[in-house]
C-alpha cells in the first residue's frame, strides 16, 4: 500500500519536470537584431594617387653685384616682402662719387666737341679765301670725329656708374618670401669679379607640384578612350587634388600644365607638373605630397561602409545576409576609397545583396539573425 501511494506521489513530479525541460527546448536563444544594409549604387570618378614634391613658382637669389661693405638690411628674415621693397645697401659712396666724376667728365667732353664743331665750321669758311690750308680743315674735322666719340664714351662710363650705383642698392624682384641674409652687417662683399648671393626670394603665391606617371598608365589614359567594362578613360585631365599632411586631410585644387615631352629612360616615367594658388603663404617649397589624379569613371559602381569591411589571412571580406536571414561569409574584391567612409567593391556583392554594416564581432558565418536596417 506504502509502495502505491509513493508511486502516486512522483508522477506529478516527474510530469512537471518533463514540462519545463520541453519549454526551454522550444524557447532557445533570442535572434539577435543585426543593423544590415544594401549597398549604393552609383557612379563614381575613378582616381590614383601619385607621390609628389612642392616647388615655388620662382626662386631667385639675390646677389651683390659691386665691392663694398654691407651697410644695411631692411627685411624680417622668413617674411614676405612687396616687389621693390628695398632689402640691402652696400656703402654707396664711392659710387656716388664715380657717377660725379663721370658726370664731369662728359660735361668736359661736351664742351671739347661744342668747340671742335665751333672750329671745323671757322676752318671751311676760311678755305674759300685760303686763309687756311686744306689740311687745317681735315685736321679740324677729325677733332669734331674724336669730340663725338669722346661724349659717346663719356655717356657710357656715366651709365655704367649709375648702374654700379643702382647696384648698391638691392630690391626684391617680386613679392615673396625671403631667406635669411648669408652676410653679416658690416662684412666686406666683392661682388664685381664674381656675385655674392645676400639671401634667397622664393615667389611662392603660386606653388608647382611635381610628380611621375608611369609609361604605360599614360598610354592606357590615352588610349583606352572607349567605355569598357562600364568604365571610361579618356585623356589626363586638366584638374587634380594635392594632398598634404596626416591621411591626405589638406587638399588644394591644381591645374596641370606641363608634361615632359619625353619618358626617362631610365624610370619609365613622365614628368608632370600642376599649379596651384598659395595666396597665405602656407605651402613651402620641398614638402612631399600626395596629388590625386582622376582618370576614368566607373558607372553604376556598387559601394559599401569601409568599416563594414572585414580583413583575415584570405583578404577582405563581408557578411552577406541572405533571403531567410541567414549570415554567410563572402570574400570580396575593392577597389578605391570613396570620399572618408565608402568603398568600392568590384566583385564578391551584387546590388540587391544586404550586407552587415555594424558588430562584425557579434556574427558568425551560418547565423540567423534578426536584421535591421
Amino acid at each position: 500500500m506504502k509502495k502505491l501511494m509513493y508511486i502516486f506521489f512522483a508522477l506529478p513530479i516527474l510530469t512537471g519536470c518533463k514540462e519545463k525541460k520541453s519549454a526551454g527546448a522550444m524557447g532557445g536563444m533570442p535572434t539577435p537584431e543585426i543593423s544590415v544594409a544594401k549597398p549604393i549604387i552609383k557612379n563614381v570618378t575613378l582616381t590614383k594617387d601619385y607621390p609628389g614634391y612642392l616647388t615655388t613658382e620662382k626662386t631667385v637669389n639675390l646677389v651683390a653685384r659691386v665691392n663694398g661693405t654691407l651697410q644695411s638690411t631692411s627685411y624680417t628674415a622668413g617674411g614676405r616682402v612687396k616687389q621693390g621693397q628695398l632689402l640691402f645697401v652696400i656703402e654707396p659712396t664711392l659710387y656716388k662719387d664715380k657717377v660725379e666724376q663721370a658726370e664731369a667728365a662728359l660735361k668736359t667732353a661736351q664742351a671739347q666737341l661744342e668747340y671742335a664743331r665751333s672750329n671745323y665750321s671757322r676752318m671751311k669758311e676760311a678755305v674759300k679765301s685760303d686763309a687756311v690750308s686744306q689740311i687745317q680743315v681735315l685736321q679740324a674735322e677729325s677733332s669734331v670725329a674724336e669730340g663725338v666719340a669722346a661724349v659717346n664714351n663719356a655717356e657710357a662710363a656715366l651709365s655704367t656708374a649709375h648702374t654700379n650705383l643702382s647696384y648698391c642698392y638691392v630690391r626684391a624682384p617680386f613679392d615673396g618670401t625671403i631667406s635669411k641674409a648669408t652676410v653679416d652687417v658690416g662684412s666686406y662683399v666683392g661682388g664685381s669679379l664674381q656675385p655674392v648671393t645676400l639671401a634667397t626670394i622664393y615667389k611662392d603665391n603660386q606653388m608647382y607640384a611635381y610628380f611621375n606617371v608611369a609609361d604605360n598608365q599614360w598610354l592606357s589614359m590615352l588610349m583606352n578612350s572607349s567605355p569598357q567594362n562600364g568604365t571610361e578613360t579618356s585623356k589626363l585631365p586638366r584638374t587634380v587634388t594635392v594632398n598634404l599632411g596626416k591621411d591626405g586631410r589638406q587638399s588644394y585644387p591644381a591645374t596641370l600644365d606641363y608634361l615632359s615631352p619625353n619618358v626617362d629612360l631610365n624610370t619609365g616615367t613622365l614628368t608632370v607638373r600642376a599649379n596651384l594658388d598659395n595666396p597665405e603663404g602656407i605651402l613651402k617649397s620641398g614638402l612631399y605630397v600626395s596629388i590625386t589624379l582622376p582618370y576614368g569613371e566607373q558607372k553604376q559602381a556598387i559601394l559599401v561602409n569601409s568599416a563594414s569591411i572585414g580583413t583575415d589571412q584570405l583578404g577582405k571580406f563581408l557578411y552577406v545576409v541572405n533571403d531567410s536571414n541567414i549570415v554567410r561569409y563572402r570574400h570580396i574584391t575593392i577597389g578605391q576609397l570613396i570620399g572618408d567612409s565608402l568603398r568600392q567593391v568590384t566583385d564578391g556583392l551584387s546590388p540587391q545583396e544586404r550586407y552587415v554594416t555594424k558588430a562584425l564581432m557579434k556574427v558568425r558565418d551560418g547565423m540567423k539573425i534578426h536584421p535591421v536596417d
